[in-house]
C-alpha cells in the first residue's frame, strides 16, 4: 500500500505538468460553461419542465468523450513508449498498484473538473439573486444526485481509458480506442434501450439486460433521488473488471 501512495503522488504530479491535462480542463470548462449559458437562456425564453441542473448533467456524455481519453491515454501507453514502464516494473511495486495509481490519479482529476462546474450555478445565482427563478439554480437534491451519478459512472469511464492505454504504446491509438469504447457503452446502450421501447420483441432476460445498460436512465434516477443498487454494481464491477484486465495485459507484455 505504501508503494501505491508514492505512485499516486507521482501520477498527480505528472498530470499537473502534462499539457493534455490543461487542454482537457480548458476544453471541458469552456464547453460546459457555454452549455450552461445556453440552458439558462432557453429557460428564460421558454418554460422548461426540467430543472437547469438536470438538463446540464444530461449532456455529461459530450465532454466525457474527449476528457477521459485526454486524461488517460498517456497513463500507461506514454510510459511504455518512453520505456519507463519497464523500469517501474523491475521494482518491488506490484502491477495492480501501478494500475490503481494511474486510475486514481485520472479519476481524482475527473471529479475535480466536475466539481469546478459548481461555479456556474453559483455565478448565475449571484447574478439572478433578485429573480424568482434564482432558487432553482442551486436545488440541492438534483445537484447531489447528479454528482453522485458522475462519481459512480466515472469509475467505469476512467477504467475504460486505463484499459485502452494498457493495450498499446501509442497515446493516439489509446485515445481513439477509449473514445470508441465510451461511445459504445454510452450511446450504444441508449440505442439498445430505444430499440427495446420501439416495440421490438425481445426475450425477457434480454429486455431486463437492455434496461440495465441504459446510462441516461440511471442519471434520471439519481437526479430524482431514486437510489438503486444496480447502477452501483454495474459501474463498480465493470470498472474493477477492466482494471483487472489492464493488470493482466501489463503482465503479459512485461
Amino acid at each position: 500500500m505504501r508503494h501505491f501512495w508514492i505512485l499516486l503522488k507521482h501520477e498527480l504530479r505528472m498530470l499537473l505538468i502534462s499539457p493534455s491535462t490543461y487542454l482537457a480542463g480548458a476544453l471541458f470548462l469552456g464547453l460546459m460553461g457555454f452549455m450552461y449559458w445556453a440552458i439558462l437562456r432557453e429557460m428564460i425564453t421558454t418554460p422548461q419542465d426540467e430543472l437547469p441542473t438536470v438538463q446540464f448533467f444530461k449532456i455529461f456524455w459530450i465532454p466525457t468523450f474527449f476528457v477521459v481519453p485526454l486524461l488517460t491515454m498517456r497513463s500507461i501507453a506514454g510510459e511504455r513508449s518512453l520505456g519507463t514502464l519497464d523500469t517501474l516494473l523491475t521494482t518491488p511495486t506490484s502491477r495492480i498498484a501501478v494500475v490503481l495509481s494511474k486510475f486514481a490519479g485520472a479519476y481524482c482529476f475527473y471529479l475535480l473538473l466536475w466539481l469546478a462546474t459548481l461555479g456556474f450555478p453559483l455565478i448565475a445565482e449571484s447574478l439572478l439573486r433578485e429573480s424568482n427563478d434564482s432558487a432553482i439554480l442551486l436545488n440541492r437534491a438534483p445537484l447531489m444526485g447528479s454528482f453522485a451519478f458522475i462519481a459512480v459512472s466515472g469509475v467505469l469511464f476512467i477504467a475504460i481509458g486505463i484499459f485502452t492505454s494498457s493495450l498499446t504504446r501509442s497515446q493516439l491509438v489509446a485515445g481513439m480506442l477509449a473514445f470508441t469504447l465510451l461511445f459504445v457503452v454510452i450511446v450504444g446502450g441508449q440505442q439498445l434501450g430505444s430499440l427495446n421501447q420501439s416495440g421490438v420483441e425481445l426475450p425477457g432476460w434480454m429486455h431486463a439486460t437492455v434496461d440495465y445498460l441504459r446510462i441516461f436512465s440511471h442519471l434520471d434516477d439519481f437526479a430524482r433521488g431514486v437510489v438503486d443498487t444496480r447502477p452501483f454494481f454495474y459501474y463498480l464491477s465493470s470498472g474493477i473488471l477492466l482494471l483487472g484486465l489492464s493488470t493482466l495485459v501489463i503482465e503479459a507484455k512485461a
